[in-house]
């Protein structure tokens, strides 16, 4: 049938797929099932087109084959899957998880916030109410101490005190909304600041715990958690990735070896990889910033104790700015608190997704199937190819890039997450790319290789191996983010939260129908009624105040001075004018009219003539 498959009808299965997962007794996770049924529908093996509509049967059987698929517990492509979409779903950067968290602190106080400053009391009890609120407040907001501890009530209380006490309440009650919450943070950081201060003094403290001393000891051991699970990888990693290489070069050990999924093993491992490298970029990191507070609390201590000393009072102005500076380091140690907790439970929740390792592959059988076999690590095999580099000159248009020659070498952003780019899409396997050999960049991106054979025949149509890779994508879903071939899976990738650049995970557009509205006139209108847009109304009102026509403009100009500036003189031009000396006039006269009277003769032999004078006289005129 023609016609292109379209969002409902994919939402539609994806529905139905997860239906009958939960009725098998597998509860499993909307975005997982629809990376699933994405992922067989862009399978060249399953013979499915994306831009046809599926027959009912071929809805069914596309049904069927996700279900099969999902609950298949024995196949290492669905672990790594799962384990990418709970890392995907549950992993942040550190400005990510401090922000949420700070986001919950928030909701947590709103209540005893909005009962603070929303309260208007007018009696004593009333008074001593809101203050006992402000330092429950100061108790959530610190994070020292349980509310219902005694003591440590009695501690906020007393340093509460001594910073505001309750004669005060009066002009607290008097502020705005917004200044009343500014004033409740200030005073919590104050309080927290002088309980750290006789916790060191040895005044009380005791239910405040040694964070620099807790982290000191726990970030090692977290490091060294993940450093073991990333020695356990690699070597998993090295023996896979021998056997697979001893496949292609022997049929026999093929046909030996060809019922064991060890692709999908060996993609399962990198993965796993990858993600605890992340975690421990992060380890390590808290670690520099644990080291960097600790050596700033102890010197704000210091300055702190110098400056209180043995004094009975001390000014507010000098120690004040202290206190909230212990209060802000404090803060930090406890940010680091969370994150070390934070990357722990990832950690431990990761290695779920690695126990089928130790059900398809025991270490007997391991060590069984390399018996007479060369394992080689990553770091050998990039020290088999050190020394061999691409000679440029066997290529033209081709641009390669090497460390001597190239600013910020090893900040360049290589492409298949630094794997060698022709062993993936020939070979299927993911081997270690050696910069040094030459990066190639087509089509500004940059591409390493495992050696330099590899690098030859992959510069000789890049394209086409780029388009290899593409599809062996499309077999093994999980190399789509393993690789990192997001742009080219935008629609697949099961991405919800957004990545930093530097980890090279990307959020999906996200997008959405919106409208805004503007007023017409947001502010007060201000028409200037004296305005005038015509230039020459301006110059008539100028020359009207100025009253040039009865002023002249004068000018001077001396011996000291003619040198040195312009002058000018104003005037008015003469103007055009006419007189008249004459006039024309005329006079009307009498027009002569005779009359003659027997011209043409009569029957008499003689002719007799009359003459008539007909004009008019001149006063008739």
């Amino acid at each position: 049938m023609s016609g292109e498959l379209s969002d409902g009808d994919i939402k539609g299965m994806i529905r139905k797929v997860g239906l009958e997962c939960a009725a098998r007794g597998q509860a499993l996770s909307e975005t997982l099932v629809a990376f699933m049924v994405k992922a067989v529908l862009l399978d060249p093996r399953n013979y499915y087109v994306m831009d046809q509509i599926l027959t009912e049967k071929d809805t069914q059987d596309l049904i069927q084959l996700c279900v099969t698929r999902l609950l298949d517990t024995t196949n290492p492509s669905l672990s790594t899957i799962k384990m990418q979409v709970y890392f995907d779903m549950n992993y942040a950067n550190r400005a990510e998880l401090l922000r949420e968290q700070q986001r919950v602190l928030e909701g947590k106080l709103a209540p005893v916030v909005r009962e603070i400053t929303d309260s208007c009391p007018f009696v004593q009890e009333e008074m001593e109410k809101v203050y006992q609120n402000i330092v429950s407040y100061m108790m959530l907001s610190s994070g020292l101490g349980s509310p219902t501890d005694t003591e440590a009530v009695r501690e906020v209380t007393a340093a509460l005190q001594s910073v505001f006490p309750q004669t005060e309440m009066s002009t607290f009650i008097s502020l705005n909304k917004k200044d009343k919450e500014q004033q409740l943070k200030d005073l919590a950081m104050l309080v927290t600041g002088i309980r750290l201060y006789n916790k060191e003094c040895g005044k009380g403290g005791s239910s405040i715990d040694d964070l620099p001393a807790t982290l000191s000891e726990a970030i090692p051991s977290a490091t060294q958690t993940v450093d073991e699970g990333l020695n356990a990888c690699h070597v998993l990693a090295h023996k896979y990735t021998a056997l697979l290489e001893s496949m292609q070069e022997d049929s026999h050990r093929y046909m030996q070896l060809s019922s064991f999924k060890l692709k999908e093993a060996l993609f399962n491992v990198r993965q796993y990889e990858a993600f605890l490298c992340i975690l421990l970029s992060d380890a390590v990191t808290s670690a520099q910033e644990v080291e960097s507070l600790t050596v700033q609390f102890a010197a704000a201590m210091m300055q702190l104790k110098n400056t209180v000393q043995d004094k009975v009072s001390v000014d507010s102005e000098e120690v004040f700015p202290l206190f909230v500076e212990l209060s802000k380091l404090w803060t930090s140690f406890q940010n680091e608190m969370l994150l070390l907790s934070f990357l722990t439970n990832m950690t431990n929740n990761l290695q779920q997704f690695l126990e089928i390792q130790s059900q398809l592959f025991p270490e007997e059988v391991l060590t069984s199937l390399l018996e007479g076999m060369t394992v080689k690590s990553d770091e050998e095999r990039i020290r088999e190819t050190t020394g061999t580099r691409v000679n440029v000159s066997d290529f033209e248009g081709r641009e390669w890039l090497f460390p001597e020659s190239t600013d910020s070498f090893d900040q360049l952003l290589i492409q298949y997450h630094s794997f060698c780019a022709h062993a993936i899409g020939v070979k299927g396997l993911i081997l270690p790319g050696n910069p040094a050999i030459g990066i190639l960049k087509h089509k500004q991106k940059c591409y390493v290789f495992s050696s330099k054979e590899a690098a030859y025949i992959f510069a000789q149509d890049p394209d086409k191996f780029i388009k290899l890779n593409v599809e062996k994508a499309k077999e093994y879903p999980e190399l789509i983010q393993l690789l990192e071939l997001h742009h080219q899976f935008e629609h697949l990738v099961p991405h919800a939260q957004a990545r930093n650049a530097e980890k090279c995970l990307m959020k999906p557009t996200a997008k959405c129908d919106s409208s805004t509205q503007t007023d017409t006139h947001i502010l007060p209108p201000t028409i200037v009624r004296s305005y005038e847009w015509n230039e020459w109304e301006l110059r008539r009102k100028a020359i009207k105040l100025a009253n040039l026509r009865r002023k002249l403009t004068h000018a001077m100009q001396t011996d000291l001075s003619h040198m040195k500036r312009e002058n000018f003189t104003q005037v008015y031009l003469p103007k055009d004018v006419g007189t008249q000396t004459k006039r024309d006039n005329s006079s009307n006269v009498p027009k002569p009219q005779t009359f003659l009277k027997g011209l043409r003769g009569e029957s008499s032999p003689t002719t007799h003539m009359v003459k008539v004078d007909l004009t008019r006289a001149v006063d008739e005129t």
